[in-house]
Parts: C-alpha cells; structure tokens; sequence
C-alpha cells in the first residue's frame, strides 16, 4: 500500500475496514511470528494483550519535528472512515511504531528503514489476551466482502501452525565493535559534569553502541521468547523495516506513557545498581541504592520532569511509592506516576510532551539534546526513543526503547546509556553501561 503522511502533504482519505475472529486454538507466538509476512511487528507489555503483526495494510510516515503531529493526523483520516468488526476490544485495529530520538534524524546506516516515524498497520494481527487468542486481518480502500474472505481463508492456516520445537541456543558472537574507548568515554564524562558544575546542565544521558558480529543467523521469534523468560514484565518489541532486513528490538523497562479513557500512567526510572549472588545482597544492593545521593538525586530530577511535563494536561496528577524495581541484571529505582486529563488528549500527544524525559535525555533538554549530539560518536536513530500503539479512540501505549538492539543481517547493534550528574564517576558509570548491555547480549553469545 502507498504510505500515508508527510511532511508537507496531507494524506488522501481511504476508508479501513478490519474483521476479526477468534481462533479456536491458540497458537505459539513463535510460530505466529515465524509464519509472519515482513514487516512483522510484535508487541508484549505488563497488563496488556500481546499482538504479533504480519505485514503492512498501510503506513504512516513522517520527519522533522513536527513528525509527532503528522502522523496523528494522517491517523484521524485513516480512522475517520472505517468499517470495523472487532468482535473483541483488544483485536480491534492499532497502529504500531516508533519515533526517532532527534527531530533531525535520517535514514543513514546503519537505520534504513527508520525515519523519524513510522507505524504500520498490520495487514494481519493474531492477539493473544486472558488465554485467548484473536485473528484479525485488516485492508484500506478495499471491499469488505474480500476482506471477510481473507479471514476465512487466513483462520484454518493459524489454527494449524506446526509447533516451533525448542527454542534453541543463541547465535553467538565472533567479534565486538565499540564506539566509544574507555578514554573517550571519561573524557566526555568528564567535560559533562564540568559544564553541570558551571551550572550549564544539571544532567545529561550518555550512550555508547556496541557493534556485534554474529556467529549465526538470529532468529528474533527465539531471542523475543528468550527475553520473555527472563523478563517477563518488561515491555517487548520488535519493528521491522518494510524489507524486513533485520529489525530493531528489545526487553526495556521503562513504561514512556499509556493512557485508556482519561487515565494516565507513566513514571519515573533512574538510579541503577547490580544483582546481588544472594537475596541478602540482593536486600543490601537496593537499600543501598535508596540511600545513595547521586543515584536519589537522578531519580528526583526524571520524577520532578515528568510530573512537570503533564502539568498542562492533567487535572490531577498522583505520584505513588518509591521503591525498587528487580530485573534479571539490575535494579532500578521507580516511582509510578497516574494523572486523570482535564481534556481528551490523543497519546501522541503526551508521547510528545513526554518525550525524552531526563532519563534518557537531561536537563535543561534542549541543552542536554545539544551535548548528546555533540557528543556521541554514534546515530540514536530509535534507541531510547518512543515505541508502541495507538488506536482509533487515541488510547494507546508506549515504552522506551532502552535495552534494546537493531539488527542487521549478520551483526546486531546494541545501546546503553547513564545519566551523568555533578557527582558522577566515569569508571562507575562506563561499568554501569556494560551492566546494562546485558540484558540483549545474554540473548546473543
């Protein structure tokens, strides 16, 4: 289908229609996805349904800094004329996708396939909620009845996957490409908290890639079940360029922002520590995290932002208990944060608002998006940057992409950052962004 939006066209008006039924067994993910057409999409979060996508009944696109409105736009258009038998709420059709992390960014390598937004509508979704699972298939400009032959044809291969078999092992990996050296690294710490002391920054976000060569071929229906076993409330991800050549995934645990009715849940997450080898040091590890002044103040500054951030939007905004959130190789300080909305606001919106929060951005931002950008040998493209759903109502949820990896035939890119603060240690922090390679590079060598 052609794309919708642009920078300086309005797209042309084309009805969706979108049937669904649900299917009498339920498939493995992984065979889902195997089976998938490019570009395959998956989506698994806390409290949500999963929703596995095979190609694209049509796409949005958009660049530049108005991206966020752009595609909001050519969205409400798609929507505006549709005829939809959901048959369940969470099979309805959703638009699927993410931002760049730079209003400036460009499709240069290694992010072909990435503008500065993208979401696509799955010409077919399988969606799996309270131990079901529902067949969805979705057209635009297309005759209904065709659309409800398509289902009928399309239930009877779903429903009759062959089962995947184990998952297997990882690929393994044959070489590793930094882009930043221990000493570039301190150097740049160094000048950060140099200017935060001069009172220029009070905090920005540094990242490093990490360039992988694979020893095999990866299999993404494989490395996301693997990511499900050992994170399994962290919100999972995988957008695919239109080729399919590759794709960009993860296991981050950072909810950006989801909003159902005039409900708003986002929140805060900063302030890192390891493991411990036993619960005892597990106990030690995080009250020491609760106590430390450089990883507290981090955090106060992200949930000070955020709060600020949704001000103009909300009629009431809560903050709840500060505690420790575990993970398979870190812990993490969070602070959930729940707002009502004074207006009905599309998600986009708040994505917009919202995004880059100090914890992968700093502050002020637009001084602390100058130094990223000055400072980091390597293009973002979507690391750290918001991916996620919207659907026709402007509900929708999104996550930030940290933890996360772009894939491209034999190699795989990873990314990681910290936040630098006056305090910060450049030994300590370059350990801590290592820390956080792990949860990808686990799933790789």
């Amino acid at each position: 289908m052609e794309p919708l939006g642009s920078e300086k066209t309005a797209p042309r008006t084309r009805g969706l229609v979108s049937r669904a039924v649900e299917l009498s067994t339920v498939p493995d993910q992984r065979s889902v996805l195997s089976a998938a057409n490019s570009p395959r999409t998956f989506w698994s979060a806390p409290d949500e349904a999963t929703v596995v996508g095979s190609g694209s009944a049509t796409t949005i696109r958009a660049d530049g800094p108005d991206r966020f409105r752009t595609v909001r736009e050519a969205a409400a258009e798609l929507f505006s004329v549709g005829n939809v038998h959901a048959g369940a709420l969470a099979a309805r059709p959703r638009l699927f996708g993410g931002f760049a992390f730079h209003d400036e960014h460009t499709e240069s390598a290694p992010w072909e396939g990435y503008p500065g937004a993208k979401f696509v509508l799955p010409r077919t979704q399988v969606t799996y909620i309270d131990g079901e699972a529902w067949l969805t298939v979705n057209d635009v400009g297309t005759d209904p009845e065709a659309v409800e032959r398509r289902l009928e044809e399309t239930v009877n291969r779903f429903e009759t996957l062959p089962d995947p078999g184990p998952v297997g092992t990882p690929p393994g990996i044959t070489e590793r490409t930094r882009t930043t050296s221990e000493a570039e690294w301190r150097n740049s710490v160094v000048a950060a908290t140099d200017r935060i002391e001069a009172g220029e920054l009070r905090k920005v976000v540094l990242a490093q890639a990490l360039r992988t060569s694979l020893e095999r071929p990866l299999s993404m229906p494989a490395t996301l079940m693997r990511l499900k076993r050992r994170y399994p409330d962290c919100y999972r991800f995988l957008l695919e360029p239109d080729d399919g050549s590759g794709g960009f995934f993860g296991a981050t645990p950072e909810r950006l922002v989801g909003r159902r009715g005039r409900t708003v849940g986002t929140g805060a997450l900063a302030g890192t520590t390891g493991r411990g080898d036993t619960p005892e040091e597990d106990e030690w590890l995080a009250a020491e995290l609760l106590a430390d002044e450089k990883n507290v103040h981090e955090h106060e500054l992200v949930a000070d932002a955020v709060r600020s951030q949704l001000e103009p939007y909300a009629a009431s905004i809560r903050a709840g208990k500060r505690s420790v959130r575990r993970l398979a190789t870190v812990q993490h300080i969070e602070t959930p944060i729940t707002a009502e909305l004074a207006d009905d606001e599309h998600v986009l919106a708040l994505v917009e608002a919202l995004h880059p929060t100090p914890a992968v951005g700093g502050l002020p931002p637009t001084e602390a998006l100058r130094t990223i950008r000055d400072t980091e040998p390597f293009e973002r493209g979507w690391y750290a940057a918001p991916v996620g759903w919207f659907d026709a109502a402007g509900y929708g949820s999104f996550a930030v992409a940290i933890r996360s990896a772009l894939s491209r035939g034999p190699t795989a890119t990873l990314f990681a950052g910290v936040g630098i603060v006056e305090d910060s240690d450049p030994d300590s922090e370059w350990d801590e962004v290592q820390l956080k390679y792990r949860p990808i590079l686990d799933e790789l060598e």
